[in-house]
């Protein structure tokens, strides 16, 4: 199951983790364990994650085009943009309690 990943940080190692929170497929909702931030698929961008307060475009996954894309959001280069500033990560899915090895 893909129920959790980490967003690594590539310039200074810092790690996001997210966990499904409701949902399956494309329909699926991830949220950070730390703040309200969530990646959902978007019709347009793919998996991606949004300003709550603008509604603008806040990060993506990088060299994947959204129409191949799998149902999850996917491993791989993702970048982010707070005001002037982006941000390299790499999505990289990790074990929960409970998964098989």
């Amino acid at each position: 199951m893909r129920e959790r990943f980490e967003l690594r940080r590539q310039s200074d190692s810092l790690v996001y983790v997210f966990e499904r929170r409701a949902g399956a497929g494309a329909s699926a909702i991830y949220e950070r364990n730390d703040k309200l931030v969530e990646i959902v698929h978007d019709p347009r961008f793919g998996w991606s994650t949004w300003n709550r307060e603008d509604g603008a475009l806040s990060g993506r996954a990088w060299d994947i085009p959204s129409s191949e894309q799998p149902d999850f959001p996917p491993e791989g280069i993702w970048v982010s943009r707070k005001g002037a500033k982006s941000y390299v990560y790499e999505l990289v899915y990790v074990a929960t309690t409970g998964d098989r090895q």
